[in-house]
């Protein structure tokens, strides 16, 4: 049933008429509407409309040849508009609002204000003040750049035929957007979009003689063979294929590791690690090429809409009760209602230019002993919240990372005790979760991106006068091999840069070093970076310190929590390795000084060799916690006696071990292991839903005992949510658990698309 009728427009138009064109304003406000859902060739009957409400809908965009040629008066506030490209279209439009549309930035405010004309009145403020600059400003100086490119690189095909021109077109196009740089890094795509326009135009006027005509390029070229080459138009992009839960064969291109796991697969037919990784080195951009986003990034090849970050307050899922207290099984529903939106923190914050990478970062204060009465967790809430196209019924996108927000000082200079804000990547999404309301703060999408990895760092950002305040950001990253990073405070995705030609397998900032930041890749290298440092617009220098080369994809990258500037650990696909990654060494390039290998080695297994380590974690400044595919148990050992043991004329050591804990006997692969150190936990969860939990007390640490296998002290079933009408959901796996410093909250994402929190009771 058609939402717009000739009937509907009538009844909300004013003044009352059977004419579509006598009509002068007509409100379509709060109807639930969509672009498709905008009838163009009826709409264009109302040649009088001089003011329209389209607010409180969810249209992504008007309709392109919708022609108002009356319309003054626009109001698509309150929407999901991506593109305002359209809008050229109602050159007479004098006033706009566009509020609350999550996805737009400041660079689509700047191209509004440019295809407009006439317009003087944006978001309810008079811009005629900065109307002329942005329209005129900048374009002198952008063409005068782009005729010299043409002049210094570029010549006419010849002869002139529409493929010839059109392919001459786009390598113009593309060096004029790669090669001139004007502005700050954060309209950088608003620049792209101009010089795309004085590109074509200047192009466009090269095809005409002196005399003013046309050169009419050929349309067909007769071969000498008699076969015909035509211009089949557009630049032939073919979107990647969509990848498929169950495929056996995958690209490692196309699906990494995480995204082809098989229920019963063994590490070799779930990883790509058989395939020749890439020698090539990543190419960085400069910091001008990472652009500044206000709720949305836009990398090359999509520039409109490949990623918004979006302020919303999204209501949990389902609220459920301890399985040990619950009389029956909680429901799980979807939130239909449009999430209310969250103020947006106004000031501005910066980075100091030098300082960040040598200052070391505050961490929250460490318990000097560990409690030992164990917690009491009860589940709180099951979101649904990295679903693709925010379908209710996607229970397939595997969530994969977690990381609290790290406590930042208070007034006073004291630490904040914990966080209970954690953000969640999977799927093309990453969230910023409340984890005492349920509330989704944050979400970011970039349509076909996968999220494998997250990690939080707090950086100094310097303020007008040379005044510095600390503040977190996260950096995300994924399958395609970009670090994405953003200030979700601000609501600010102010960069990114190539840290791999492949995916992205994990990420960890250093503790000690905030601007540090180690990235994993497929590859089969691990990269150490180092930011820089932000300055009062956000730009930022990459530079490349280390690249640690491994031999299979890196799962787990460790820092050690005492020295995290002299060792790094990392669980890969065929064994756990320690690098030295300490700077004063004048090598870029290392290998492995020493790998650790443990007692399920031996075990005889001609389908497994147990060396796929996908769960690493410190447990205090000596203990590890690891754990191989399919050893149904976990690893205690300890790092200084095992590094005593070295010889350094061998590469092998044997890791001095203290205790193994009993876990669950799964063949399913890469269900991470997590820690809390203040609390002395362990935590891994299995392939039924259930966590693993292991309160490692002072006492049981003076006790340890190689070879005793000691049980859980817990474990906390599956909740079984309930879906309406469709009955509880079975426990799917848990791929990653994270808890806060002081164990207040502990979150465990799951394979089918469910974040669960889980709450402690006596605290």
């Amino acid at each position: 049933m058609e939402k717009i009728t000739e009937k509907i427009l009538l009844e909300k138009g004013s003044p009352k008429t059977n004419k579509l064109d006598q009509i002068k304003t007509l409100n379509l406000s709060r109807m639930g509407l969509k672009s498709k859902d905008l009838p163009v060739p009826l709409l264009s009957k109302l040649c009088s409309l001089e003011q329209l409400d389209l607010s409180g809908n969810m249209l992504q965009e008007i309709p392109k040849g919708l022609c108002l040629p009356s319309l003054k008066i626009l109001n698509c506030s309150n929407n999901d508009m991506e593109d305002v490209t359209s809008l050229e279209a109602l050159r007479n439009i004098e006033e706009l609002r566009l509020e609350d549309n999550l996805y737009l930035t400041v660079n689509d405010e700047h191209k509004v204000i440019f295809l407009l004309p006439k317009l003087r009145m944006f978001n309810g403020k008079d811009i005629s003040s900065t109307a002329h600059h942005i329209r005129h400003g900048s374009t002198e100086i952008l063409r005068k750049r782009v005729i010299g490119l043409w002049e210094r690189s570029f010549s006419l095909p010849d002869p002139v035929t529409a493929q010839s021109l059109a392919a001459v077109e786009k390598s113009f196009v593309n060096a004029a957007n790669s090669q001139i740089k004007y502005g700050p890094s954060s309209l950088s795509d608003y620049t792209k979009f101009r010089l795309e326009m004085i590109a074509k135009e200047y192009l466009k006027s090269l095809t005409c003689s002196e005399e003013g005509t046309k050169v009419t390029p050929t349309k067909e070229i007769e071969t000498p063979t008699g076969r015909k080459t035509r211009d089949l138009g557009g630049n032939g992009i073919t979107s990647p294929q969509k990848r498929t839960r169950n495929n056996t064969e995958v690209s490692a291109e196309a699906s990494p590791r995480k995204s082809s796991r098989l229920a019963s697969a063994a590490p070799a037919e779930a990883s790509p690690r058989t395939h020749t990784p890439q020698k090539t080195d990543p190419i960085l951009s400069s910091p001008r090429k990472h652009p500044r986003m206000t709720r949305m990034d836009t990398p090359e090849g999509s520039p409109r809409k490949s990623s918004r970050l979006e302020n919303i307050s999204q209501k949990v899922v389902c609220k459920t009760e301890s399985p040990r207290k619950a009389s029956k099984r909680p429901d799980i529903s979807t939130p239909t209602s449009r999430p209310a939106k969250t103020a947006k923190d106004q000031t501005t914050a910066h980075q100091s230019k030098q300082t960040t990478a040598n200052t070391p970062r505050k961490t929250a204060r460490i318990k000097p002993h560990v409690p030992q009465e164990p917690v009491s967790l009860r589940p709180s809430h099951v979101l649904q919240c990295h679903s693709r196209q925010d379908s209710p019924d996607d229970f397939s996108t595997q969530l994969w990372a977690c990381a609290f927000e790290p406590p930042q000082e208070c007034s006073g200079g004291d630490i904040r005790d914990g966080s209970r804000t954690v953000a969640t990547c999977g799927g093309e999404t990453l969230c910023v979760i409340d984890c005492e309301s349920g509330h989704v703060l944050k979400k970011y999408k970039v349509p076909g991106e996968e999220f494998f990895s997250l990690a939080w760092s707090t950086v100094l950002m310097s303020r007008t006068g040379g005044s510095a305040r600390p503040c977190n950001i996260l950096a995300a990253g994924g399958k395609r091999g970009l670090v994405k990073l953003i200030h979700p405070r601000v609501n600010l995705a102010f960069g990114e840069f190539r840290a791999s030609r492949r995916a992205i397998s994990i990420m960890r900032f250093s503790p000690r070093n905030a601007s540090f930041l180690f990235t994993g890749t497929y590859e089969n290298k691990i990269f150490l970076w180092d930011l820089g440092g932000l300055d009062h617009d956000y730009n930022f220098k990459i530079s490349k310190l280390l690249v640690l080369e491994t031999s299979s994809t890196p799962l787990h990258v460790s820092l050690h929590p005492a020295s995290p500037d002299t060792h790094l650990l990392s669980g890969c696909d065929d064994g756990l390795y320690v690098f030295d990654i300490q700077l004063s060494k004048n090598t870029q390039k290392r290998n492995e000084e020493m790998e650790v290998v443990f007692p399920i080695y031996k075990k005889n297994d001609k389908k497994n060799n147990y060396r796929t380590i996908d769960g690493l974690s410190f447990l205090s400044d000596d203990i590890v916690a690891s754990k191989s595919h399919m050893q149904g148990s976990i690893y205690l050992w300890s790092w200084r006696a095992t590094r005593a043991s070295w010889n350094s004329r061998k590469k092998e050591v044997a890791a001095v071990v203290l205790a193994e804990l009993k876990w669950s006997s799964t063949e399913i692969p890469y269900l991470s292991l997590g820690t809390c150190p203040g609390y002395g936990y362990v935590v891994c969860g299995d392939d039924q839903g259930r966590l693993w939990m292991y309160h490692i007390t002072d006492t049981l640490m003076e006790n340890f005992k190689s070879g005793k296998i000691i049980s859980a002290t817990e474990v906390l079933e599956w909740p079984s949510p309930v879906r309406a009408g469709k009955g509880a959901l079975e426990g799917p796996s848990i791929n990653s658990i994270a808890m806060d410093p002081d164990l207040h909250y502990l979150v465990a994402l799951t394979d089918k698309n469910m974040a669960v929190v889980w709450k402690r009771e006596n605290h």
